[in-house]
């Protein structure tokens, strides 16, 4: 609780010394914290609670007014609650600071509030894309004009790009922990971390040399984290833990990833026609024909590249939530399915990516 009410503090103390005095630096905190382990009916008097302390209009209002449910699938959480164990994996102090950027800029579900383990976001009325949806060419070229627009959002602090410092960070996590239970660090042991940190360092140097330009990155733009209302034809980026500032080509191509689904079904990578399609409407969405063929073979190089360091990002990430997340899902699994793809992809990805380069000499 404590960490997260000085989080809070800090933001709007630099806020107050930058003289950012706009709504979207005024906003509600509450040290309640709302214990995620409980059954929905025993949370919910809580949760009345903590909006009553949130905002001042609500706390006259009886309680037998309020309606609490659970809400996923198709519509955003009003109340967030962070996972146990995320902090392992999510700089919570980085994702406050822009979410209220972001907000003000008109991304995602608008910041009411926070309080000691979440935040309170506008309602959004709208069904979550399936991966399915973002190979449909209308939709692709949407999220990719959307996409355009969140790179250009200015988001105070630190301009460097996060991407290698939260892989080593999250290996050096990865590489020190110990499964309680026999099968699941028997299969644990079978990973060679010496080989896992002699790929980072590698791709680190290859993709350094293409000098990618560097955004504000959302960095986990799957399926789950668009939302798309129909009637409205808006299409919604949410959910912004991971974003940090980032080489526009992994945003880029962490997003292709995201094709093959949550079955990492790769064979539904787009293809080049539809790498080109999406870029074009990226870098000029009203005039995607107009943008010439050297400057989108240029973003098609370097989102190939780093498509690989998405793959070592998100197996390496794995290996942690295998360990802390109270999820039940196969995590250990899916670190083999992003690594052997890696491995799959590298020597395809660097012929291509060094051809081009001396080409270009």
């Amino acid at each position: 609780m404590g960490a997260a009410k000085n989080i809070w503090a800090i933001l709007e103390a630099e806020d107050d010394a930058s003289g950012n005095n706009n709504a979207s630096s005024q906003i509600p905190y509450s040290s309640i914290i709302v214990n995620t382990s409980l059954p929905l009916p025993v949370m919910i008097p809580r949760i009345i609670e903590l909006c009553k302390d949130l905002f001042k209009n609500w706390r006259e209002i009886d309680d037998a007014l309020f309606s609490v449910e659970r809400v996923s699938g198709g519509i955003t959480n009003l109340l967030r609650l962070y996972g146990p164990n995320t902090e392992y994996v999510i700089n919570r102090e980085r994702e406050l600071q822009a979410i209220k950027y972001l907000s003000a800029a008109g991304f995602g579900a608008k910041l009411l509030g926070g309080f000691g383990n979440g935040m309170v976001q506008s309602f959004i009325n709208a069904r979550t894309l399936d991966p399915s949806d973002m190979r449909q060419p209308k939709i692709a070229a949407e999220i990719a004009k959307e996409l355009g627009k969140f790179h250009k959002v200015e988001i105070p602090g630190s301009k460097e790009p996060q991407l290698w410092v939260d892989i080593v960070k999250f290996f050096e996590k990865a590489s020190t922990l110990r499964f309680e239970e026999p099968d699941r660090q028997k299969l644990f042991e079978t990973i060679s971390f010496e080989e896992l940190h002699k790929e980072i360092i590698e791709l680190r140097e290859f993709t350094g040399v293409l000098n990618a330009p560097v955004v504000f990155a959302h960095n986990d733009l799957l399926s789950g984290n668009l939302m798309l209302n129909e009637e409205e034809e808006k299409l919604y980026l949410i959910d912004f833990e991971y974003g940090s500032y980032n080489y526009r080509g992994f945003d880029i191509g962490n997003h292709f990833n995201e094709y093959a689904g949550y079955d990492c079904d790769y064979s539904f990578y787009p293809s080049k026609e539809q790498q080109y399609h999406f870029i074009k409407h990226y870098l000029q969405p009203d005039n995607p024909d107009e943008v010439g063929i050297a400057e989108v073979e240029s973003v098609f190089i370097e989102t190939d590249a780093y498509k690989l360091a998405s793959h070592l990002y998100w197996a390496v990430w794995a290996i942690i939530q295998a360990r802390m997340s109270p999820i039940e899902f196969d995590y250990l699994g899916y670190f083999f399915l992003r690594y052997n793809e890696y491995k799959k992809q590298k020597p395809v990805t660097f012929s291509l990516v060094t051809s081009y380069l001396s080409a270009s000499v």
